[in-house]
């Protein structure tokens, strides 16, 4: 006899303890008692999470497999071995002043999910995979997304394996090896799964600002990102007349005032960031030598974002002429936004709707694995509200009831796609 799969429901206070104690590993505190996370892609903390995450897995009898970039999967099998599994998941890497839920979320109450469904004695005919994908955050290893992009094909291994640490120098493949999460399974994938479904916080306002439970994520905003070396000449902040400078410093922040012009110009869902700025040498008393800065562009329309990013090269053109400085640019991400598979949004849609869940439609304006995963099959995301609408912040939080009601509309999504 069939289980009734329609009163199922997640154990919240087994995923929450989950999350906190992933948490800790990593963990830094605030100085209002917040508690976030700093951990790293390919670091000792990174390695400490991989551990415990894949000790929750193998401790339900899940079949765990590591590939060729450290993406690791858990399967619960099917009854029907032929059929692609459904999948979920996310990351549990952070950015440098990270929250707990950010990625995490997505794994943990995947792991929860499969729990759910093994301990009611349900059996899918699809096997139910989460997995957790390398360098999701491209904080250490840029371009984002890092893991899934070669896990889907976009990304040749060997170039990915090649990329180097911003803030050490460290060859990806190299910090793979010595973590010891160069798994033998290939990358990219031979097969994919019949479907994809990722469970995230919003990382932004709107829900909470609405009063609104569950997200429904109809795409991905498409996302540039440059780095631009401003080179200038290093002189005395004394003797040097202002007529005879080139000043590295001076361009940067006339590009930095540009970056926000174009925001502000276009309008619309148009976002512009400079999110690092680097001066050498760094010195009260010293003309700077040169500037490193970063640009991030998004928007939901591909052309709008080509429109900005013609922008933006104008204005580092301009800004080079005028302060007589020298400017290299490196693209560390490009990639177009991204809309997600329409009978998948619905699922999504009514399944919270039956959960007694309001939904909203919305974009996603954050990177996630779901838009590389939209390359090869079926796709779709769940939002919950985040407090205060932060993230990538050491206060990043979300309520327990949001977890939960974000946690079963996943499971029962996830129920559906493994035709139960």
């Amino acid at each position: 006899m069939t289980p009734d799969t329609a009163s199922l429901r997640i154990d919240t206070e087994r995923l929450v303890n989950r999350l906190d104690e992933l948490g800790r590993i990593g963990a830094i505190d605030g100085p209002n008692g917040e508690r976030g996370c700093a951990r790293l892609a390919l670091t000792d903390d990174d390695r400490a999470g991989r551990d415990l995450v894949v000790t929750w897995m193998r401790d339900l009898g899940l079949i765990v497999e590591i590939d060729e970039i450290g993406n690791v999967f858990a399967t619960l099998p099917g009854t029907d071995p032929d059929l692609a599994p459904v999948m979920t998941g996310s990351h549990i890497d952070t950015v440098r002043t990270g929250g707990r839920f950010d990625g995490n979320l997505g794994v943990l109450a995947g792991l929860e999910a499969i729990e759910t469904v093994m301990t009611a004695g349900v059996e899918p005919s699809r096997g139910i995979t989460v997995a957790f994908f390398t360098d999701e955050e491209g904080a250490r290893f840029p371009p984002d997304m890092l893991g899934s992009l070669v896990y889907v094909g976009g990304m040749a291994l060997e170039e990915a394996l090649d990329v180097r640490a911003v803030d050490d120098d460290a060859r990806l493949g190299d910090e793979l090896s010595r973590i010891g999460y160069a798994g033998p399974l290939p990358a990219p994938a031979a097969r994919f799964p019949h479907a994809f479904v990722e469970l995230h916080i919003e990382q932004g306002p709107i829900l909470e600002d609405e009063g609104v439970t569950i997200g429904v994520v109809e795409g991905v905003q498409g996302i540039s990102w440059t780095e631009l070396t401003i080179t200038g000449r290093s002189a005395h902040a004394g003797t040097t007349p202002m007529r005879l400078r080139r000043d590295p410093l001076l361009a940067g922040a006339r590009i930095a005032d540009g970056v926000r012009r174009i925001a502000d110009e276009i309008g619309g869902d148009q976002v512009a960031t400079v999110g690092r700025f680097e001066p050498h040498p760094n010195l009260v008393n010293v003309v700077a030598q040169s500037v490193v800065l970063t640009v991030d562009l998004r928007n939901t329309s591909e052309a709008v974002l080509c429109d900005a990013e013609a922008r933006f090269a104008s204005i580092v053109d301009e800004v080079a002429a005028a302060e007589g400085v020298t400017i290299e640019r490196r693209t560390l991400a490009r990639f177009e936004p991204v809309e997600f598979d329409a009978d998948m949004i619905e699922c999504v849609e009514a399944t919270a709707r039956s959960l007694g869940h309001s939904t909203r439609r919305m974009p996603s304006g954050a990177g996630h694995d779901a838009q590389m995963l939209a390359r090869v099959c079926p796709t779709s995301m769940i939002f919950t509200p985040s407090i205060d609408g932060l993230s990538h912040n050491i206060a990043e939080d979300t309520h327990p009831d949001d977890i939960a009601a974000g946690a079963n509309t996943l499971l029962h999504v996830l129920l559906d796609r493994a035709r139960i």
